[in-house]
Formats: C-alpha cells, sequence, structure tokens
C-alpha cells in the first residue's frame, strides 16, 4: 500500500465515513465492526452509508476472515503434555485424558508413572495431579461431572461423547455448545458432525462450515482437513491446498496424502510439496520421545 493510501485510509479513520464530522473529546466514533476500515459518529450516519460501503465492507470482511482462517497455529488444538511439555500426537491412541482434572496426558509419561507404581508399591492415582484412580466407569463418569461443573471445556466434550455413544444425542448437543461457547476447538469440530449428520439438529452445512473454521483456527488438523475437503468439492482447489499444507504442518497424515495427489496432478508445486514434507516430519519428530516410544512398545506386546 502506498503512502498516499496510507494517509487516506488514517484521514478515514480520524472521521466519519458519512458526514465526515472528526472525532473529539464529545464525539467519540465508533469502528464498522465487519471491515474496521471506517468509522462512525453515529447509528443514522452508518445506516446512510451502508449503500455506498456495503461492497467494500463485505470484501474487506472477507479479507480479515481469511487472515485469520489461513493462520499457521503454533500447536494443535492438543497441545503439550502438562508432564514432559512434548506435543500431544494427533493419534489419539497415544493419549490419555484424566477424569480427575481433564489433563490430557501422554502414553509415555503414564506408562513411567506406572512402571514407577509397580516397582515402589504405590496407590493408584493420576500421573498429574495424584486424584486417586477411578475404579469403576461409574465413578470416573463422577470425576468429570466435577469438571463439568466447573466449567471445564475438555470436560464437557468428553461428556458429550459419552452421551452421543449412548445415543443421546440432545444431552451430547449441549454440552458440545457449552464447551464451543467456552473456544473449545475440539467441541467445534464436534458440533460440525452434528450439522453434517442431523444427529439432535437438523442439517445445516453453513454452520457446519461455521464450526470447522472455528475448530481450524484453534489447530484442530482433522476440521482442517475437512474443510480442505470442502473447498475441493466446491472446486475451489487453491484453498484447498492452503488448508492442506496448514495440517500437514501440524502432522496430520490425510492432509499430506491429499497433498501428494495434488502434487501427481500439477497442483501442487515440488518445491512446496517437498516443503510440506519438512513441515509435516518436523511435527511428528516433535512429538517422539524414548519414553513414549516405550510406551508404544509395551502396548504392541
Amino acid at each position: 500500500m502506498s503512502t498516499k493510501n496510507l494517509e487516506e485510509k488514517a484521514d478515514m479513520m480520524m472521521c466519519c465515513a458519512a458526514c465526515g464530522t472528526a472525532e473529539v473529546d464529545d464525539i467519540k466514533l465508533k469502528t464498522c465492526t465487519a471491515c474496521k476500515s471506517v468509522r462512525y459518529c453515529s447509528i443514522k450516519c452508518q445506516r446512510d452509508h451502508r449503500p455506498q460501503h456495503k461492497r467494500a465492507c463485505k470484501k474487506r470482511a472477507a479479507e480479515l476472515h481469511d487472515e485469520i482462517l489461513f493462520r499457521q497455529p503454533e500447536s494443535s488444538h492438543k497441545g503439550d503434555c502438562p508432564i514432559c511439555c512434548l506435543p500431544i500426537s494427533l493419534d489419539l491412541k497415544k493419549s490419555t485424558m484424566m477424569s480427575c482434572c481433564s489433563k490430557i496426558i501422554c502414553n509415555g509419561c503414564v506408562h513411567s508413572y506406572e512402571l514407577r507404581i509397580d516397582q515402589e508399591k504405590l496407590e493408584q492415582t493420576c500421573p498429574f495431579c495424584r486424584h486417586p484412580a477411578p475404579k469403576s466407569r461409574d465413578e470416573e463418569e463422577k470425576n468429570i461431572m466435577k469438571r463439568v461443573k466447573a466449567n471445564d471445556p475438555v470436560a464437557m466434550v468428553q461428556m458429550g461423547l459419552r452421551r452421543c455413544w449412548s445415543g443421546d444425542y440432545d444431552d451430547s448437543f449441549r454440552y458440545a455448545t457449552k464447551a464451543a461457547e467456552l473456544g473449545d476447538a475440539g467441541a467445534h469440530c464436534e458440533l460440525a458432525i452434528f450439522y453434517l449428520e442431523g444427529k439432535g439438529v437438523e442439517k445445516d452445512e453453513k454452520k457446519e462450515v461455521y464450526h470447522l473454521e472455528q475448530a481450524a483456527i484453534g489447530g484442530h488438523a482433522k476440521a482442517r482437513y475437512n474443510l480442505g475437503c470442502e473447498e475441493e468439492k466446491n472446486g475451489r482447489m487453491d484453498r484447498a491446498m492452503k488448508h492442506w499444507f496448514i495440517a500437514a504442518a501440524l502432522g496430520h497424515d490425510g492432509s499430506l496424502d491429499a497433498l501428494k495427489d495434488g502434487f501427481k496432478g500439477g497442483l501442487v508445486s515440488k518445491e512446496d510439496f517437498a516443503a510440506a514434507l519438512r513441515a509435516h516430519q518436523a511435527a511428528v519428530e516433535a512429538t517422539k520421545s524414548p519414553q513414549r516410544e516405550a510406551a508404544e512398545e509395551a502396548r504392541i506386546e
């Protein structure tokens, strides 16, 4: 953007876009919440200016949305193991959620702690908070409900999944909605599935895509992959590839496979595919440790 354009934009933000009134002590201008590029002194001015501003507003709002949507997350929605501080693997079999504290612990730390318990003949407790391990499924659910009452979104998602598995879709949807309101990416992904399949709610593609986008912004690699598939279905391959590049960099195998197909079809350059391979490998390697490898070997045995 040229210096002249920057100056013009600055001037637009200093006065009302409709009537030109400048901001002073007794006149506070309010920014357009959609495009963030113009300001108004009153609701009347905003309404009067709407016909002129509508097209530019919609275009800039879409640009701002895409800036957020296609930003590479620092990590996946799973975050790091709170004990070893290494990234949690996207593979659900390689971590465990503790019902007592809702912490997601990698199998490496769980395995190491269990070995210590066996060697020292200690009581079975949570590796993180040391709460006594639940002795039954009912006790485990009571622990989760305590976390739900404490407004823990991770516990809400877990309880919602359990209700879904039992066929109680209404209750499951309620838990997922509450967790999504608290910003949980996993909950947004679950809501997208509800709207896709029409379980407990009517099918709604717009709401499905909205929740996929919110989950993807929060670092949910599978949701990001699904967004890419939606874009592919609609013929927007450039956007699909962007989503798959981001998800591959989080360690998502399906997205890397999709980029491989894109490379074979000439949609992805050799350099870009090589960069995606390196990013994917780096994300996968970051989740590895001797303790986690030992846990995997013990699980296989």
